[in-house]
């Protein structure tokens, strides 16, 4: 894939060699992320961060990411502060918008919303999310922070073994996770839901056209102790017609240091995609797990502002360009990751 100038749309666009090269220049972001360095190569560009659905880390993320290239970012969030409260339609923003941007990144709660808004843009297009069709910018940092974790044992993504939990119908983070994995070799997958918030078909016939093992269960316990990773997801309440519906799945899937330990094997990673749902009903992930070293959910969302520094460089082709205007940091900051 030539990056420069392009949509990233969906998982399918990317071949394996694109996505080792994504991850080859988010490995050349670190020093910018942790405020080693600061660079000024996308000085006077400008972001429009359009988000219709709620964010916190991807929206900051983003904008986070084009900040710490040097560039500026504009916002709109939500509907009712928007043009298209009063009719507008995607192509009418799209063509408006793009000509106040040099990049845009858009959340949509409707699935294809971005690929259509895309198609009338005039500057790259990046999807933040669609419905519950697919998030690749997710699936591309959660895979990013697999292969890292799996690097400090020796592992490879080749012969990965991982359990997806939860609300897998309309959880986008893993559906585009899925759609990644195609990619790689001699994967084990452990689907885990309720039947009526199981993996939609499409997604596992893909898995299993590419060589993979795919089993799917409803119990937890027995699908979480052979893994490498254990990768959980929250009831997507947004999806379903009432709150009262989402209820009746929330809190099917909690994990706490207790079934962790009793059931996993010792460095098993956990993740997330965040944010993880700890009122009591639901609760998720349990706090008592905040301790255990082997809990990825932070470095993952850190490693979001790296993948997305990542696509902004190679869009907008400013890979090479990066050090050159760098410069070190003017004040005190003491982050690792």
């Amino acid at each position: 894939m030539n990056f420069a100038g392009e949509h990233i749309i969906s998982i399918e666009q990317f071949e394996r060699s694109d996505i080792e090269r994504i991850f080859e220049v988010a490995d050349s972001m670190v020093p910018f992320a942790l405020r080693a360095r600061a660079t000024r190569v996308l000085e006077g560009a400008i972001l429009g961060n359009m988000f219709f659905e709620p964010s916190t880390r991807t929206r900051v993320s983003f904008g986070a990411a084009f900040n710490l290239l040097g560039g500026s970012v504009r916002e709109t969030t939500g509907f009712k502060t928007s043009a298209i409260a009063k009719g507008e339609s995607l192509y009418d923003s799209a063509r408006v918008l793009s000509g106040y941007s040099d990049v845009i990144c858009m959340r949509h709660p409707k699935e294809g919303s971005v690929a259509e808004f895309a198609k009338a843009s005039r500057v790259p297009v990046l999807n933040g999310g669609d419905g519950a069709n697919e998030h690749p910018s997710q699936a591309l940092l959660d895979l990013y922070t697999i292969k890292n974790e799996l690097a400090s044992s020796g592992k490879r993504l080749d012969g990965l073994r991982i359990a997806m939990i939860g609300d897998l119908k309309f959880g986008r983070t893993v559906h585009s996770l899925s759609k990644l994995l195609c990619l790689f070799n001699n994967v084990h997958i452990s689907l885990v839901s309720p039947q009526e918030l199981a993996m939609p078909q499409l997604y596992v016939d893909q898995l299993r056209s590419s060589g993979h093992t795919v089993t799917c269960s409803s119990d937890l316990t027995s699908s979480i102790g052979n893994v490498d990773i254990v990768y959980s997801t929250r009831v997507q309440e947004e999806r379903f017609s009432s709150p009262e519906e989402a209820d009746l799945y929330r809190g099917r899937f909690r994990l706490n240091q207790s079934i962790y330990t009793k059931y996993c094997e010792p460095n098993t990673v956990i993740m997330h995609p965040l944010p993880r749902d700890s009122r009591a009903d639901a609760n998720e992930l349990d706090s008592d797990l905040n301790q255990n070293p082997n809990l990825a959910i932070f470095r993952q969302a850190d490693n979001g502002v790296l993948i997305r520094m990542a696509l902004f460089a190679m869009v907008l082709d400013v890979v090479g360009k990066v050090e050159k205007y760098s410069h070190e940091v003017t004040w005190y900051s003491g982050r690792t990751r």
